[in-house]
Formats: structure tokens, C-alpha cells, sequence
């Protein structure tokens, strides 16, 4: 099939050698667990236990009733030693859930969940999943969608386009027949006639194990190398990429007839719907400074100190470490928070990588490298330039809420202004202020 190119887009070296090749490896049990009730997109979760109860791995521990929301579940069974707010990824404090698992645990056992065979939503909604590409939205809404909008194409994201992540390349490899089984199930549910998997052409070995899935299933799923480009993955840019339609400002996917996933979540839709399992693991890329780099099957809510600590430690001359891809990733101001579903990879900079180009913030040159750079088609310049003042009708005249925070715009700063971070600013107070895309 024909690939278009999306506007804009950078890149950046993807530093994914050391761990592309390294197969999953199971994370060491950690001596305590941090269950956050906000792991998702939408209404908190509430305790539903409470110090000094006993857990089972799979158990339902928080929970609420609003409709973009997702249950947490235990990935361990032990002792609740607290209910309090800890530091999460994110540099919030949310209220969790502190487990001290048992020395004797069984990880191949859950408490399974209860919902109707036949209802993939309901389903997804029980197992507590969420996307797992990073937005952790939560899946059961999105499998739901409006009846003005039929879904005719499905498509699951395998582009991993984020410098160092390559856990997706891994998940799809290793698991290739799971994802084309919950490609399948999406597919159902949704009654999309069109299923694509787009995956970028630095990962032929993830399309070779696709394509042998699909060819040994029988499946009707087409599977597409696309070119290696940053932000590659992002919703809109991949739909444009793989079926030519654009979505309109300010709408979702599903006005133009499309579903996007990404490859983790077909695989936990396909645990959950196969096995009526829980979301209470994932993959995790540690990268970058760290003495044995590698991919981790990581069980939720497990410090992320202890995760380094399984990759090796951290060597060298240490500057940043970011929860995420270092694109669009959030800097951590402590090791000691929890793995959550979102996380899809640490990655540890040196002091010279994460140094500025220059010293301080320097003035805006208007020589338009982010403007060129910007796949969405914006002016970062100019709505950076009015979030600096406070002026937040420039940020919305220059559309500062399309701004899909994808960094390519600082990525070619010459000056190296703070650019998604200003524009951050002003989406945040435009949305405080109520003002809709």
C-alpha cells in the first residue's frame, strides 16, 4: 500500500542498539509496591482496602464508578502496610495503595476477572486497561465509540519513534501472535473491516514476526514498514500516514472512521479477554547510563530505583533520568516512584547529554526551524512567545491546544528555548479558563 509522509517531523539518532536485541527478562520481586490510584487518564481510583489487609495478585484494589476511569489491580499477593499519598512519575502526589508482597509468590496465578465473555469493553474495563503507548487512556472507553462515527479501520501502533524505548519491538517480537490475536478482538468489537499495523522500518525483525503471525492465523491484517521518522507514532500523523485521511481540528480519531492502539494494549486486551487477566504488569525499557541496559517485565507499582538496580546501576556521570522517551518524557525529581501503566521506559542521560546548548534561554531568532519542524502544522514560536507574556488569547488564536507535545519544535531550536514547556503552560491555563479546541 502507498505510505504518505506527514508534515514536519525530526530525527533524532534513536539510540535503540543496546536493548533491541535484548529479549524480556522478568524484574526481580521488589521489597514493597506503590499502587497509584491515578494510573490513568480521567477520575482517580478509590482505595478499596486498607492497612493491615491481606491481597491476592489480580485483586481489585481501587476502583471508581466514572466512565473514563480504570480499576487498579494488586500484582502481588501480601500485607497493605498503608493507604498514603507518595510521589508518582508524573511529580504528583496521589493517593496509593502500599503492598509488602510475600517471599513466596506466585506470579503464573491471579485472581481472575469477572465480566461477560462476550463483551470486549466490558472486558477491558474489569482488567483495568489502559493505552499503553504512554497516554494511558482507558481502553474500554475507546472500544466503545460513538454511534455517529462507526469505526471501518483499525489500526495498532507498533512505530516505537521515541529515541532508546524499543519495548513495543520487543513485545512484537516476542509476542506477535497475541498482538494479532487482540488485533482481532479490537477488531470485533469495533466492527472495523480494516485492520493495519503500522510498524517503522527500523524494526524488520518486529514486521517479520508479525507478518509470520498473521500468515499462521489466517488473519486478514495488513502489516506496513513505514519510514523512520520522528513523531512517527503520534495518532494523527500515523492515520495520515496509513490511510490518507486527516482529522479535523480539534476531533478525534473515530470522526474519520478510525481506531488507533497501541501493540502493548492488543496484547492486554487479548490477556484479558484469553485468560480474564488483569493489567498488573508491563514492559519496561531501562536505557541509556545504566550498566546492563535491557527490557523488563516489570510489575506495577515497583520503584523505579529498583528497576535500575536490575539493569546494573546507573555508571558514569549521571544528568537526568526521564520516565518515558526522551522526547516527550517527564524528568524524575526522585528514583522513588512507582512503575505505573503508563511507563514504557527509563532512560538515564549523562550530564553532557541533558546539558543546554547554550546558557540559559535565549531570545526567539524567527528563523522557523520550528515552524518546519512542528507536524502539526503550527507556530510554536508564536504561541511559546504569548504563554512567556501571559497572554493567553495568542495562545489560542496561534491554536496552542492542537499542540500535540511531541518536542520537535525545541528539538531544533537554535536558541534552545523551553518551547513545549511554555506552550504547556498556556494549554494549561486556556483549559483552566475552559476554552475547548
Amino acid at each position: 500500500m502507498a505510505v504518505r509522509l506527514f508534515r514536519g517531523g525530526v530525527h533524532p539518532p534513536d539510540r535503540k542498539e543496546a536493548t533491541a536485541s535484548q529479549a524480556v527478562a522478568r524484574a526481580p520481586l521488589p521489597e514493597r509496591i506503590v499502587l497509584p490510584m491515578s494510573q490513568h487518564l480521567g477520575a482517580p481510583c478509590q482505595p478499596l482496602v486498607a492497612k493491615g489487609d491481606r491481597v491476592s495478585r489480580g485483586q481489585v484494589v481501587g476502583s471508581v464508578d466514572a466512565m473514563i476511569s480504570a480499576p487498579v489491580h494488586s500484582p502481588v499477593s501480601g500485607e497493605v502496610v498503608d493507604v498514603a499519598k507518595a510521589l508518582t512519575p508524573s511529580g504528583a502526589r496521589v493517593m496509593c495503595v502500599h503492598i509488602h508482597p510475600d517471599a513466596d509468590q506466585d506470579l503464573a496465578t491471579f485472581v481472575p476477572i469477572d465480566a461477560a465473555a462476550d463483551d470486549v469493553a466490558a472486558i477491558a474495563r474489569a482488567a483495568g486497561v489502559v493505552g499503553l503507548g504512554g497516554a494511558a487512556f482507558p481502553t474500554s472507553v475507546k472500544l466503545v465509540p460513538p454511534k455517529r462515527s462507526p469505526i471501518d479501520t483499525l489500526i495498532l501502533n507498533g512505530c516505537e519513534c521515541e529515541p532508546f524505548l524499543t519495548c513495543d519491538h520487543r513485545v512484537m517480537i516476542e509476542s506477535a501472535d497475541a498482538v494479532v490475536a487482540g488485533a482481532a478482538r479490537i477488531a470485533s468489537a469495533v466492527g472495523a473491516k480494516r485492520v493495519v499495523v503500522g510498524v517503522e522500518d527500523n524494526k524488520p525483525d518486529a514486521l517479520e514476526a508479525l507478518r509470520k503471525a498473521v500468515s499462521e492465523a489466517g488473519a486478514d491484517i495488513e502489516t506496513v514498514g513505514l519510514p523512520t521518522r520522528y513523531p512517527q507514532g503520534a495518532e494523527k500523523q500515523l492515520i495520515f500516514a496509513l490511510t490518507g485521511r486527516v482529522v479535523p481540528q480539534g476531533q478525534l480519531p473515530s470522526s474519520v472512521g478510525v481506531l488507533v492502539h497501541n501493540v502493548g494494549t492488543a496484547v492486554a486486551i487479548h490477556e484479558a479477554v484469553a485468560s480474564r487477566k488483569p493489567l498488573m504488569e508491563r514492559v519496561v525499557t531501562v536505557a541509556g547510563a545504566v550498566a546492563q541496559p535491557g527490557n523488563f517485565l516489570v510489575l506495577l507499582g515497583t520503584p523505579i530505583s529498583d528497576l535500575i538496580e536490575a539493569a546494573g546501576g546507573l555508571v558514569g556521570d549521571v544528568g537526568r533520568i526521564v520516565a518515558g522517551g526522551p522526547m516527550t518524557g517527564q524528568s524524575l525529581a526522585s528514583l522513588d516512584v512507582p512503575v505505573v501503566k503508563g511507563t514504557s521506559g527509563v532512560v538515564v542521560l549523562t550530564a553532557e547529554e541533558s546539558a543546554p546548548h547554550v546558557d540559559g534561554d535565549q531570545p526567539c531568532i524567527r528563523c522557523g526551524r520550528c515552524v518546519e519542524a512542528c507536524p502539526m502544522d503550527l507556530h510554536p514560536f508564536a504561541i511559546a512567545s504569548h504563554a512567556d507574556r501571559r497572554m493567553w488569547f495568542g495562545v489560542e488564536r496561534f491554536h496552542g491546544l492542537d499542540c500535540i507535545e511531541c518536542g520537535c519544535c525545541s528539538y531544533v531550536c537554535p536558541t534552545r528555548r523551553p518551547l513545549v514547556q511554555l506552550i504547556k503552560s498556556g494549554k494549561s491555563a486556556l483549559m483552566v479558563k475552559g476554552v475547548k479546541r
